[in-house]
């Protein structure tokens, strides 16, 4: 059986050689032009023209089941799932045996509530995965009114420990569907006070339980440790109407469909940000597919094709999140990070100004706006929006070192230092040896020839911590350099261009550090090659004049230009 995890992708020598022994030679370049499009753009993760290809290819060769097969997780993928399933019947009827054409199949029978004809793929031993395979068929069952098997299935997959949490879960969401919320809170409280957590939907689930059963007290004592200063506004309005007296209603899953899309988003999240994680996509898909108002899942395909680089695509999904929805906010800062992805810095920028006016409240609105105008080199206003999201928070906790540490970095751009230093020291308050801290602040005053003994100390800390960042072992090198250390210089350097060997700045300074140590030709090999890289102006004038006339007259002139102004 042809698994769904190897997808088929013929060799383009092959598939020219089958094009040419059935059909002309003019439609069979047509044929394999269509492939060889359709496979570059599957490679390079865009769903829409694959979809587009691989549609054209079927064209002219409509019973090639590789075709089928990659134009199924294409459009799968894309989020045409319709379309998929027209090509998974036609799989299906040409006895293809394809486990992802049959997946569609099994999913769209559960969305429809043909549950004994969904039941039938498990009873021909047609099976996916284990834990699929389990964590559906249970919904299944109680889909057909089968309760007592429903949960016996998952039972059954609790002897595996890899399983057994993935299984009480669905358990326990099972139990609260049929109103037994004394069943679903005695296992999502978890053995030895462990509750069971699978992401926010199973704390949302504890919570709307504990609810249920007017256990008000523990529901806002899980809330509370739960926020630990987020501003998570689903949550929060959750606590509002729990301190208001209102009993909360189970709305994680009220069906069987909706514990089958469950499962998908379960495994979708599992595999996000695993190394294919076009798998999680695709579960993603199917989860959107059979609960198309679940924000979870809208928001999770997102973000997994934000990851991908499908920006025009993640756009799309983050649009369907609707205005008067708590997670409206986190949507459009998801849109606002793929604008900024895609080089659309304004339009970014514009949707975050937007969302700072109707969402006033939240930090982190603020803070997405100051990190896009710093990423514009737009620092003044950056830091204004930095300071609102300072002014918004409660009290400072150990996770917001890196909102003191970006406001930093636009005071000392802006060039206010002491402001920059005080915003970094702070943030190592918060969160002490946090590398980028140290790196940035150490170099800073490795820049202002201060304090370098205390500057070395943390950037060789921060080196420490991250061996193989280029940025930070350069600043190792410059401090030794600045300290007049040349020769202990030149490797931290040589080690920096290894590690970011098209990085202009870095470059330059192995090609100073050679100068000194008498390496003259390599100095200007460096420099040059520091040139190659464009870096700004006022710096490929300073590489251009250590070209013509060395680095000793040059530091000689800045020497004499600092005494002057002095």
């Amino acid at each position: 059986m042809t698994s769904i995890f190897r997808p088929i992708i013929l060799a383009a020598a092959s598939t020219l050689f089958a094009f040419t022994l059935s059909v002309s030679t003019a439609r069979a370049e047509s044929l394999a032009g269509n492939y060889l499009a359709a496979t570059q753009a599957n490679f390079d993760n865009d769903y829409k023209a694959a979809a587009h290809y691989y549609a054209r290819a079927l064209a002219g060769d409509p019973d090639n089941l590789d075709l089928m097969q990659n134009g199924l997780l294409a459009f799968l993928n894309m989020g045409d799932v319709d379309q998929g399933l027209a090509i998974a019947r036609r799989m299906e009827g040409l006895s293809a045996n394809s486990q992802l054409a049959q997946l569609i199949l099994l999913t769209n029978d559960i969305k429809i509530g043909e549950f004994a004809s969904a039941n039938a793929f498990f009873e021909s031993e047609i099976g996916f995965s284990p834990l699929l395979d389990g964590l559906v068929q249970g919904w299944i069952y109680l889909g057909l009114g089968q309760m007592s098997d429903a949960t016996a299935r998952f039972d059954a997959m609790s002897n595996n420990n890899a399983m057994r949490v993935f299984s009480e879960y669905h358990k326990a969401l099972a139990l609260a569907v049929v109103g037994d919320f004394e069943g679903a809170e005695k296992i999502l409280s978890g053995n030895g006070g462990e509750p069971i957590r699978i992401g926010r939907g199973s704390l949302i689930a504890h919570i709307e339980v504990l609810s249920q059963l007017e256990r008000k007290d523990e529901a806002l004592a899980i809330i509370e440790d739960a926020l630990n200063g987020s501003g998570d506004l689903e949550i929060l309005d959750m606590q509002a109407r729990l301190m208001a007296g209102e009993t909360l209603p189970f709305t994680t899953v009220t069906n069987a469909v909706e514990g089958a899309a469950e499962v998908y988003l379960t495994l979708a999240a599992v595999l996000a940000g695993e190394e294919n994680d076009r798998f999680g996509l695709i579960y993603g898909r199917l989860a959107e597919f059979l609960r198309p108002d679940s924000v979870s899942a809208v928001l999770l395909v997102a973000d997994q094709l934000n990851g991908q680089g499908q920006y025009d695509l993640a756009i799309e999904n983050f649009n369907k999140v609707p205005g008067d929805h708590p997670s409206y906010y986190s949507a459009e800062i998801g849109r606002a990070e793929a604008l900024q992805a895609s080089e659309k810095m304004d339009a970014a920028i514009e949707v975050l100004r937007g969302l700072s006016k109707s969402h006033k409240t939240i930090p982190t609105v603020f803070t997405s706006l100051g990190d896009a105008l710093r990423r514009d080199s737009r620092f003044g206003e950056a830091t204004v929006a930095y300071d609102a999201a300072i002014a918004l928070l409660p009290e400072p906790q150990p996770n917001h070192w890196f909102l003191y540490y970006a406001r930093g970095i636009t005071h000392e751009r802006e060039g206010a230092w002491d402001a920059a230093e005080a915003d970094f020291r702070f943030a190592l308050e918060l969160s002490p040896d946090q590398p980028l801290v140290l790196n940035y602040l150490g170099y800073g005053l490795v820049e202002k020839r201060i304090k370098l003994e205390e500057a070395q100390a943390m950037i060789q800390t921060a080196v420490d911590r991250r061996p193989n960042d280029g940025y930070i072992t350069d600043s190792l090198g410059w401090v030794l350099y600045r300290v007049e250390k040349f020769e202990e210089a030149v490797p931290h350097l040589e080690r920096a261009v290894e590690l970011m060997p098209v990085d202009p700045i870095i470059n330059d300074h192995l090609g100073d550090s050679y100068w000194q140590v008498g390496r003259k030709l390599e100095a200007a090999f460096q420099w040059r090659r520091a040139l190659s890289f464009k870096p700004e102006e006022k710096d490929a004038e300073r590489i251009r004049l250590k070209l013509e006339i060395g680095l000793d007259e040059v530091l000689k002139s800045e020497a004499e230009t600092q005494e002057t102004s002095d």
